[in-house]
């Protein structure tokens, strides 16, 4: 017997456990082909779960039941869940046509810099499905022994039988594409990988000829040694040392139900899957690191007739143990077996009217190690405990480790069929292993980092919206001291450094810090304060395209700050003479002209508003945009780069307030802010600036959204921000009130919420959000930014993006250095003096003028 089996395995005729690892002929987009079979192979989606509603969640459930019982039905499956080291450094090949301004290099190695210290791991899914058989059973056992004698390895791939392997994997993938996995044909690169990882080497991998990899090509993704033991197998590399510790466990035995969410999700949690890692001398209370467990399902979904067959043959051999038992002395058939049988005649019933599918799966857990053995079995120890949790037995494949492994190569075939299960499909779409967590764009600027249950980088680019074709708002909402500014502060410098020119209104004069971070990495910049300092520098004739823009919102703004009892009497008419006067008196026009004009008129009217607008011009809130300037004061110009104007003074008056109850501050204020909405929407509108990213960032923007004139500013570039390519960057601390602009919730493109405490606001931000006010929500809200110990969590926020989908991310500062530059607490604002911050300007400015 011994001499006939050795003789089998030789030929592949050994049973299932037998026979060689598959043979690979080929490999091309979204195909492997062996020497025995064709496997169509598909990159899956992950979908969006951890926040998803209940009926969202069942609806999704229910097309992977179809997608499984109706498109995968009959054909045998593989899916593999892998990960991967993030490539940091794939980031500056990103960076690169991304970033055009400043020193973007620098920037961009930073970022990679902090990927690096993260060490982050990528989730891969994949599926495999049988095609075709390529030769007949006979011919395909005494081929592979002749050619495994010879070593000549697996026969060659015509073009015409790789086209027509193509076109039933593209038939395949329409079929599947509309599922929530969303598959796509595996690229080639991506399927010599899935090939060549089990070996642990670093050899390159094969670029493909015409689109496929063959002949010798194929040899070099499985040159490599596995060496198997009882409970592991040791990947050998080239010098003769081991590179990696692996092991193959089972998954015997599942309960009768799980719960999802849950225990239910089996696939899903890999990702949750934690260890303490061995303490070696100098690694004395190691933190719990992610194990990255991965996972080898092969499955077949049975046809109908196959699966009644099944089950009325369990219920027939069921009912034959109680009729058996029943003849015998004791008579009692026995619980279990009267149950079997009930529940074999109910899914008889269930297969025949409700369209219950059942598959037959064998699931495997892979863990790896690359550190040593000991260091694996804590892995593996951890994965059993994870399961334990859930009711199910994992166990590690003892004496089988060899036929495990083999079996979890793609191309191969199930080789150890007894531990396995049958059961309905709801048993393995419910495991979700295309669930998890996923938000952001598909690419630009990493901002930060998930913090669901799958982890992966956070993209958003707030420019990207216009040349999408999409909405281009992005609000920011949440608590003071949450992180709000930060984010926003980010996002203008990533924008800057895609050419961006990026202008900040800032409410709360705490944002100079980015302008220190925009000259650090080498971008044009400029601060401009609401002090006598910058005198002029608000002004609408230098701010606006044009004089005859400033004609018209000139006289509106110098009637606003004019004190009411001159308003009364008819001010509005000197001033628009004297703005009239100033246009046509040749030179450089000028709102400080006007108000000098004013004072010298013969109109006494004229004489006495003159004079009352150059006492106020005196003030810091008047001298911006009625000011005379000094020599070499900075001014704004739309220009690429990041421009801050402080105007912490502010005092405006609410929309219930009539214009004749202003006090001086409240008018200066108002006429200020109409300098600087004045300029957005002006500078937005520009022609020549058309083809010019802009960026216009207001935070705290409930001073704003308590006007009319704010509301109808927000919603007017919120509505026109596509046409015009302008990004509109949101922070505010009152979801409510900005629930409540029409114009601006119909254009939000990304909203990012981060902790709110009453149940008004928490419901406004649900809303924003797209997710239901419910008890449950709200407690999520209360507690995002919140650590476990009950300190803040800065940056920790809710993001929904343009797809409207809904996860916990950090938002995350790469290094120390550029915190403590964007650092908006009142110490670090009380440490920056004027007379640095000026030094600093200035000489950004005076590199604003070579750039340009």
């Amino acid at each position: 017997m011994k001499t006939a089996q050795r003789i089998s395995n030789l030929l592949g005729l050994g049973g299932e456990r037998g026979g060689p690892p598959p043979q690979y002929a080929a490999l091309a987009d979204g195909l492997i082909i062996t020497d025995t079979h064709a496997e169509a192979w598909l990159t899956l989606s992950s979908a969006n779960t951890d926040l998803m509603s209940v009926a969202d969640r069942d609806a999704q459930l229910d097309q992977a039941d179809q997608a499984l019982g109706r498109v995968l039905a009959g054909h045998d499956c593989h899916l593999r869940v892998l990960w991967s080291p993030l490539r940091a450094d794939d980031y500056l090949y990103d960076a690169a046509s991304m970033f055009t301004a400043g020193d973007w290099e620098a920037w961009a190695q930073m970022r990679v810099r902090r990927l690096e210290q993260i060490g982050m791991d990528t989730r891969h899914l994949l599926l495999g499905v049988r095609l075709a058989d390529r030769t007949g059973p006979v011919r395909q056992a005494g081929a592979r022994a002749v050619r495994g004698a010879l070593g000549t390895g697996a026969p060659p791939v015509s073009r015409r039988e790789l086209a027509g392997l193509s076109g039933q994997m593209r038939t395949l993938v329409r079929r599947l594409e509309v599922s929530p996995w969303r598959a796509e044909p595996a690229p080639v690169e991506s399927l010599a990988w899935l090939v060549a990882r089990e070996q642990h080497r670093t050899a390159p991998l094969p670029a493909p000829r015409d689109g496929a990899i063959t002949g010798a090509q194929i040899a070099t993704l499985t040159r490599g040694r596995i060496e198997p033991y009882p409970d592991h197998l040791r990947i050998v590399g080239a010098d003769g040392t081991t590179t990696a510790w692996s092991a193959v466990l089972t998954m015997p035995s599942f309960p009768s139900a799980l719960d999802t969410p849950g225990g239910g999700e089996w696939l899903r949690s890999l990702s949750e899957i934690t260890y303490v890692p061995p303490a070696g001398d100098d690694e004395a209370g190691t933190r719990p690191v992610p194990v990255s467990p991965e996972a080898s399902v092969r499955f077949r979904v049975l046809p109908k007739r196959d699966a009644l067959r099944k089950v009325d043959k369990a219920r027939k051999s069921a009912k034959e143990q109680r009729r058996s038992a029943a003849n015998q002395s004791a008579g009692d058939p026995g619980r279990d077996i009267e149950a079997t049988e009930a529940e074999m005649a109910e899914l008889k019933v269930g297969i025949s009217r409700d369209g219950v599918d059942l598959v037959d799966d064998h699931p495997r857990i892979v863990v790896t190690s690359t550190e040593s053995l000991e260091d694996l079995r804590a892995r593996v120890d951890a994965v059993v405990a994870h399961y334990a949790g859930a009711d199910i037995e994992v166990v590690t494949g003892e004496d089988e480790q060899r036929e495990l492994w083999c079996e979890m190569q793609p191309g191969d075939r199930v080789r150890v069929p007894d531990v396995g299960h049958t059961r309905d499909v709801t048993a393995l779409s419910a495991s979700w292993f295309w669930g998890g967590a996923r938000v952001g764009d598909t690419d630009g600027p990493i901002v930060g980092f998930l913090t669901g249950s799958t982890p992966g980088v956070v993209r958003l680019d707030v420019t990207a919206g216009s040349d999408a074709g999409d909405a281009t708002t992005t609000a920011f909402l949440g608590r003071s001291g949450q992180g709000k500014s930060t984010a926003v502060a980010m996002c203008c410098l990533d924008a800057a450094f895609r050419g961006a020119f990026a202008l900040i209104l800032d409410f709360k004069g705490d944002l100079g810090g980015v302008v220190d971070a925009a000259a650090a990495y080498g971008l044009p910049a400029r601060l401009v304060q609401t002090t006598s300092k910058f005198a002029g520098s608000a002004d609408l004739f230098t701010l606006l395209e044009g004089h005859e823009a400033a004609q018209v919102e000139v006289p509106a703004q110098l009637t606003i700050a004019a004190p009411p009892h001159l308003r009364a009497r008819g001010a509005e008419t000197p001033i628009t003479r004297a703005v009239n006067a100033v246009i046509r008196g040749g030179g450089t026009p000028a709102t400080w002209r006007v108000v000098e004009y004013l004072r010298t008129m013969d109109d006494a009217l004229g004489r006495e508003t003159g004079e009352a607008l150059y006492e106020l011009a005196q003030t810091g809130l008047g001298a911006p945009f009625m000011g005379r300037p000094a020599e070499g004061t900075p001014l704004l110009t739309p220009e690429p780069g990041v421009w801050v104007v402080e105007m912490p003074g502010l005092s405006l008056p609410d929309a219930a307030t009539h214009m004749d109850q202003w006090n001086p501050l409240q008018r200066l204020s108002v006429a200020l802010m109409h300098s600087m909405l004045a300029y957005g929407v002006t500078t937005a509108g520009r022609r020549d600036l058309r083809g010019m990213r802009k960026v216009l960032a207001v935070p705290e923007v409930h001073v704003l959204t308590a006007t009319r004139q704010g509301q109808a500013f927000l919603s007017y570039i919120a509505r026109v921000g596509r046409a015009l390519g302008t990004g509109l960057l949101l922070d505010s601390q009152d979801a409510v009130a900005l629930s409540r602009i029409v114009g601006v919730v119909e254009q939000l493109r990304t909203v990012v919420g981060f902790q709110l405490t009453t149940e008004e606001e928490q419901n406004a931000l649900c809303g924003l959000l797209g997710l239901p006010a419910n008890a449950h929500t709200r407690a999520m809200i209360q507690a995002i930014g919140r650590l476990p110990s009950g300190a803040v969590r800065h940056g920790h926020s809710i993001i929904r993006d343009a797809q409207w989908d809904a996860a916990t991310a950090q938002w995350d500062i790469p290094s120390a250095e550029l915190l403590a530059m964007l650092d908006t607490s009142p110490k670090a604002s009380a440490d920056t003096t004027d007379e640095t911050a000026d030094t600093a300007h200035e000489t950004v400015a005076d590199e604003t003028v070579v750039t340009a």
